[in-house]
């Protein structure tokens, strides 16, 4: 039986007089893959900002493991095991493979004065230990990248920027990973690629649970357990992707009516 991980109930977000996001609820479970869905503008990413602490709440409540999180800061939603990707690159592309996982989880480092200038050692052993973890994880989706960490970002494709992005959210052992659009950028055959991989680590993470904003269908049908479908700022449909592909009205909010 699936242990319920995250609950957003009758969550509403207002700018101004415009609703984003309209008495939204839905669930997801430990292990679960759950599609978002719905056309541009129908609330996607602000469900995401709202679950990590960017946008404050105009109503409802946001419960994640039987906590409630709807008024935490970014850094203490991140602190209970909540971690993000996004649509576009926030990679620092002059900066190394490695100095862009270890952004991801800064906590792993010493910071200190007396750690960087007069225990060297220590601190050396620390850098160490560090890289082989950070290596291990990019190894789990590619050997050759995992023999670059010290090569810049920017001398990568896509595909490889969008693996490293997913490493720095998964450095620090997240329970929840929230992808936003991953696919965007990339040619179909990196896109199966990549999502091959996802598949991969959620097979090997033990209890990670995945969030996926994605207007691929094809990427929507393959690798979700169920989607949730937002039109307007409201939920209007929630099933397996075969369920809701043939709900009328999630097929004129893609579609139009005739």
């Amino acid at each position: 039986m699936s242990e319920r991980l995250l609950e957003f109930q009758a969550v509403t977000k207002r700018f101004g007089g415009v609703t984003a996001l309209d008495s939204f609820s839905m669930h997801l479970d430990k292990g679960e893959i759950l599609g978002l869905i719905g056309p541009n503008g129908s609330g996607k990413t602000t469900s995401f900002n709202l679950l990590t602490g960017i946008y404050p709440k105009t109503g409802g409540s946001i419960h994640f493991d039987d906590r409630d999180i709807s008024s935490m800061s970014a850094r203490e939603v991140y602190e209970t095991g909540i971690v993000r990707t996004f649509q576009r690159s926030r990679l620092c592309l002059p900066l190394s493979i490695y100095d862009n996982i270890m952004v991801g989880d800064t906590s792993r480092l010493p910071k200190g004065l007396w750690s960087n200038l007069v225990r060297r050692r220590a601190f050396r052993r620390q850098y160490e230990e560090t890289f082989k973890v950070a290596r291990d994880l990019v190894a789990t989706f590619s050997g050759n990248l995992a023999d670059r960490m010290l090569d810049p970002v920017g001398a990568l494709p896509m595909i490889e920027r969008r693996r490293i992005e997913i490493c720095r959210a998964l450095i620090s052992g997240p329970r929840l990973l929230l992808l936003d659009e991953p696919s965007a950028g990339m040619t179909h055959d990196e896109t199966n690629q990549l999502m091959s991989d996802i598949l991969d680590v959620r097979a090997r993470g033990e209890g990670l649970s995945i969030i996926i904003v994605e207007h691929e269908m094809g990427v929507i049908e393959r690798i979700t357990d169920r989607c949730v479908v937002l039109s307007y700022g409201k939920k209007i449909a929630e099933g397996t992707y075969a369920e809701i592909a043939c709900d009328k009205e999630v097929q004129n909010a893609y579609l139009g009516v005739d």
